[in-house]
């Protein structure tokens, strides 16, 4: 009986949750200077992401929300990354000058301009934006000159009955970092000094909150006396303690900072990777833990991949919730076997579980 009143106490607490708000993003700098990008994907339902490989020179084309043609234009870079939804875009990738985009949910922000004539031949879906920057663009400094060049418009996508309610994250090979924000009808610019995303509320907020946790440390806290009485922590981890630990978009941005500020650099991109993923291990979702109930039918909110990118190697790692295994795209052995074409790599191909029985030294 206790149990299922803590079940339905959980549930009403979650139950207002939107699928996918719960995605958590970092960025690790190795000392050889390579820069990791590195996230979570969190959705109520399966997105069916594929890589999806998209060559210098490709012709697209950004949708209207009377299913028109927006944008149209040649990309300058390739780029690859995971797709979702059986759209040809990208939600989470690099380009071939080592720029990285991620898209985030944003709901309860998210603010589109109005689609008109004028502005149609520079409109686009918001879910393709990340398109637009990953194909012109190598640099955030490029980025932060062109970011608020096209209109973002609300074109509904089917699977979620709404016009993709989403933020952006971007990073270059560098290390700098941006988010942009869909807000009030344009797009609003910030500088990423921590190279942490969630969702939402805005980034500034997230920022703003971050003041509250000023006393976490990695280091543990030493013994103190009172009258005489030595008082000493239990055990390990004593500095951190009051970290936020539920799944809520301000408490994963905070720990999203601790543990990518106090992560002790690797020697190698190729080692951060792996770094990456262990910490983003700290906010893998398990299928129950995050619920909401919608017109009677519960939808369980569930960590559907993680992915990391390394901006100096070119290279794009993922694993799923179903295949544990770490796989990676090389950039441009991807983009030389695509043949100029849109390609796509099945995501979702599950990897036989290995066994070593018999393995002995």
């Amino acid at each position: 009986m206790f149990r299922s009143l803590l079940i339905a106490i959980l549930a009403a607490a979650l139950g207002f949750v939107p699928a996918a708000q719960a995605c958590t993003g970092i960025r690790l700098v190795a000392k050889d200077g390579g820069v990791v990008a590195a996230r979570t994907l969190e959705f109520g339902f399966d997105l069916h992401s594929d890589v999806m490989v998209v060559p210098a020179g490709t012709a697209l084309t950004g949708t209207l929300p009377d299913g028109g043609k927006g944008i149209s234009y040649k990309t300058k870079y390739g780029f690859a990354g995971a797709n979702g939804m059986g759209l040809p875009v990208i939600v989470d990738g690099l380009n071939d000058q080592g720029l990285y985009v991620g898209l985030f949910y944003f709901p309860g922000y998210a603010s589109y301009g109005d689609a008109t004539k004028d502005n149609a031949p520079r409109a686009m879906a918001p879910h393709e934006y990340g398109n637009w920057l990953l194909g012109n663009f190598a640099t955030i400094e490029e980025v932060k000159a062109n970011f608020n060049k096209v209109v973002l418009v609300p074109v509904v996508v089917e699977a979620i009955e709404q016009a993709a309610p989403v933020h952006f994250v971007v990073y270059d090979r560098t290390g700098k970092s941006v988010v942009i924000e869909p807000l009030d009808k344009s797009l609003k610019i910030y500088d990423n000094p921590l190279g942490v995303v969630t969702n939402s509320p805005t980034y500034d907020w997230h920022m703003t909150n971050l003041r509250n946790y000023v006393n976490l440390t990695a280091t543990n806290v030493p013994p103190i006396s009172l009258d005489g009485l030595k008082l000493a922590q239990f055990g390990q981890g004593s500095g951190m303690r009051g970290l936020p630990g539920d799944f809520t978009p301000p408490s994963r941005f905070v720990r999203a900072v601790a543990f990518s500020q106090s992560a002790i650099h690797s020697d190698t991109a190729a080692q951060a990777v792996l770094q990456a993923f262990h910490i983003l291990n700290n906010f893998d979702i398990p299928f129950g833990a995050v619920r909401e109930v919608d017109n009677g039918q519960m939808h369980a909110e569930a960590t559907t991949w993680t992915s990391a990118s390394d901006l100096k190697n070119l290279r794009w790692y993922f694993r799923t919730y179903d295949d544990q295994s770490i796989r990676s795209v090389d950039l441009a052995k991807a983009l030389a076997a695509a043949q100029g074409g849109i390609k796509f790599i099945k995501m979702d191909a599950r990897q036989p579980v290995t066994d070593v029985s018999a393995n002995f030294q």
